[in-house]
């Protein structure tokens, strides 16, 4: 009945750049051995980086003037930046006082509210542009303070200033969204087991280091320890990565691989990372859709760099995170744009280049192809996607360009004209030329998605996000196009695959998609089970049962991972509502909305497994509570509609698909069902007008074409009958439901 959401792990706190450390000695030669550890030492584990040091001294320096080595500290006088002395900052309602006493540092917070308490501050999370702090709580969480310290500009500051945000929100500094334990931890200390309990939702969180350590990156040390002290390495013979996870490799995905886990807009899978070279073993990058990103792939929201850089031209061209950054130090290698030169022709650094006088701000090649959003208040972080400006892209998708961000009393047509007259008429393409007008979900999108798809010189990502469109235009081209790609070469294309199906009917993919339950890539073998568990097991074909209660069985471990998550509980609720265990859905959907009471997506599914209990009463009033949480919200009233309808109240049914109507509901199926319960109602005109309103806003829906000529043919108006008739045929031709109606019109 509902369509279920994918969770995103989003780190909502400072991104720092994890690289990777490069062992100079360490390099392999043409003849590389393999390891063999004494069984004292087979065993791998986490030796601290103090070890490191002595063999590395250079790089061990670099990094202890690193935003990774100052990503976490304790509270101390040194560690703690931000103004203790009895100073005051109120914002958005919210009374807060910072002081210390007895050598410990203090937060007294009042709330909107009204509630007022004082907290001992524990740790300090990160250093600069911003500072925050960490408060434990009840359950062993630590949580962060809603106000922050701006280092740069030595004030106090609010990072969600002019929202009003109230306890029970997810976004509030005691809720979930600013849980260190589950949103921060992993990217910000090495070696971090966050240790949930989901019985008694409490934590007992572990770390081999407070900050982000060698062994962050290169992972635990101690069979490389044995590995130095081997005969074989005295003498000068050398092995590959030297008993690390990551050392040193000319391969930029790899690189950017070790980099992803920490700086990417994504889930994780499991964890038990598999250190795989396909990323996609470990975690799923989110998609450069217009939900996180603008529709053109440029950053929207706090995206951080993976998803950008992957489509860029610089990773297509080997570029690593490296060539540009100080593994250790995570400092540019040089400034300006003398980095760029480092690769790029002197003539890109002149005027007949950028068209821009002088040597000012305006002539620097970040500012032009690298653009910057603001985060978390005061971070600024630039796209990573290094894009050739699209003022003409502007004019039609409302997408942003650098060109009225600097000249911002000019409009984008000006912009537009001012490119073709300094580099001509005619653009290079980009792959947003076809994902922008595919991203409108329109007649003409299909044609430029399934373009897209089928260049696989395109970057990988931007493929898989035309799959996600594609999955949205049910047609049978489109159904088509995406069973012809389940053996595509990249893992996110027939990743996003499995979840495009999820749109099309089962007897559709059935037969076909279950090559996926034996995918080389774990995060393709969970979509997979995902899309077949929708029809329940007894449907898997019996040859592939045991392959695909195999990847179940990964899927379902993923699942129980997220559960720290308030959307974690709700997708492993939604799992058991396909499956039809209706008791651990009600357990899991109240468990993510105690996490988050503002999760509306989940009480429309709860309310369901109510009403399968029998349970109608809590059924009405879970969805009561979703209209008091959100009153605008068209689906609320279309769910309480069709329960009541259920029940038998038709008064009260009719009344709420009214107030979904009046919401300007983009429901296709309220328009069906509301037109078809005011016709059995005797409401005859009111029933022509929904179900023409819900024809004019989807064109080609089957079911209203249908519902329109069922309702002329009782009308007795055979020539609008034959009219809709006509245009369901040409929309579904084989549907056996409708070969009656067909050959009454003579249309078989």
């Amino acid at each position: 009945m509902y369509k279920d959401k994918r969770y995103t792990s989003i780190s909502l706190f400072i991104g720092f750049f994890i690289c990777f450390l490069c062992l100079q000695n360490c390099e392999p030669n043409s003849q590389e051995k393999t390891i063999t550890l004494s069984p004292k030492t087979d065993s791998n584990y986490y030796v601290g980086s103090a070890r490191c040091q002595n063999c590395h001294a250079k790089e061990y320096a670099d990094w202890q003037t690193s935003d990774h080595y100052l990503a976490m500290q304790t509270v101390n006088d040194s560690s703690v930046l931000g103004d203790f002395n009895n100073s005051h900052f109120s914002s958005d309602q919210v009374k807060n006082h910072f002081y210390k006493r007895e050598q410990k540092y203090y937060l007294s917070t009042e709330e909107i509210t009204g509630l007022k308490n004082d907290y001992e501050l524990k740790f300090v999370f990160g250093y600069y542009p911003l500072q925050q702090y960490l408060i434990a709580t009840e359950g062993g969480r630590l949580q962060s303070t809603r106000v922050s310290w701006n280092s740069r500009d030595k004030k106090w500051f609010h990072q969600y200033s002019g929202q009003q945000i109230l306890p029970n929100d997810w976004l509030h500094w005691t809720g979930n969204s600013q849980n260190w334990n589950t949103m921060c931890a992993s990217c910000h200390s090495t070696n971090f087991k966050k240790n949930y309990d989901v019985e008694t939702d409490t934590y007992k969180s572990t770390f081999s280091e407070i900050n982000v350590s060698c062994e962050s990156c290169h992972g635990a040390g101690a069979k490389h320890l044995a590995y130095i002290e081997l005969e074989s390495f005295k003498k000068g013979e050398r092995t590959k990565n030297s008993g690390l996870f990551y050392a040193k490799d000319k391969n930029n995905q790899l690189q950017l691989n070790t980099c992803a886990s920490c700086h990417s807009r994504k889930a994780d899978i499991s964890a038990d990372p598999m250190y795989s070279s396909e990323i996609m073993d470990d975690l799923i990058p989110e998609l450069i859709s217009n939900e996180h990103y603008f529709a053109d792939g440029q950053i929207n929201d706090e995206d951080y760099e993976y998803g950008s850089f992957t489509q860029s031209k610089m990773f297509h061209n080997k570029v690593k995170c490296s060539d540009c950054h100080n593994p250790h130090s995570g400092k540019l290698k040089k400034t300006g744009n003398d980095l760029c030169l480092s690769c790029h022709k002197p003539d890109y650094n002149s005027e007949k280049h950028h068209f821009h006088k002088g040597k000012g701000e305006s002539t620097q090649c970040v500012n032009c192809h690298m653009p910057q959003k603001t985060f978390m208040g005061n971070d600024h972080r630039r796209d990573h996607s290094f894009r050739i400006p699209r003022p003409d892209q502007s004019i039609v998708y409302k997408t942003p360009n650098v060109c009225n961000s600097c000249h911002t009393g000019k409009s984008p047509a000006w912009a537009a004209e001012k490119i073709k007259s300094w580099y001509g008429t005619k653009r290079a393409y980009h792959f947003s030329d076809d994902l922008l007008p595919g991203s409108l979900l329109n007649e003409q999108s299909e044609s430029q998605l399934i373009k897209l798809i089928a260049d696989t010189s395109q970057p990988e990502i931007a493929r898989a996000t035309a799959v996600y469109y594609l999955g949205n235009v049910i047609t049978e081209k489109s159904g088509n196009t995406l069973l012809n790609y389940l053996n595509d070469e990249k893992a996110m294309v027939r990743y996003q695959i499995y979840r495009s199906l999820e749109n099309f009917p089962p007897e559709f993919w059935i037969q076909i998609a279950n090559v996926g339950f034996k995918d080389k890539v774990r995060a393709v073998r969970i979509a997979a089970a995902d899309l077949y568990h929708r029809i329940g097991s007894e449907n898997v074909p019996s040859k592939f049962k045991s392959a695909y209660f195999s990847a179940d069985s990964e899927n379902k471990n993923y699942l129980r991972y997220q559960r720290d998550f308030a959307i974690g509980n709700v997708m492993l609720a939604d799992y058991h509502l396909q499956e039809k265990d209706y008791k651990n859905a009600v357990i899991h959907y109240l468990r993510g909305l105690k996490k988050d009471s503002l999760m509306n997506y989940a009480r429309f599914n709860l309310s369901a497994a109510y009403s399968s209990l029998n349970n109608n009463k809590e059924a009405v009033k879970v969805l009561h509570d979703a209209a008091i949480t959100d009153p605008k919200n068209d689906r609320t009233y279309y769910n309480l509609a069709l329960l009541m309808y259920e029940m038998g109240d038709q008064s009260a049914a009719l009344a709420n698909f009214k107030k979904a109507y009046d919401l300007h509901s983009q429901n296709s199926d309220l328009y069906y069902n509301y037109g078809l319960a005011l016709q059995q109602n005797g409401k005859f005109l009111e029933a022509e007008k929904v179900l023409l309103k819900g024809l004019i806003l989807f064109s080609n829906s089957i079911k209203l074409n249908y519902a329109l000529s069922y309702f002329y043919m009782q009308n007795q108006d055979l020539i609008k009958a034959k009219h809709y008739a006509q245009s369901l045929y040409r929309l579904d031709p084989q549907n056996p439901d409708y070969q009656k109606l067909y050959t009454q019109f003579g249309l078989k």
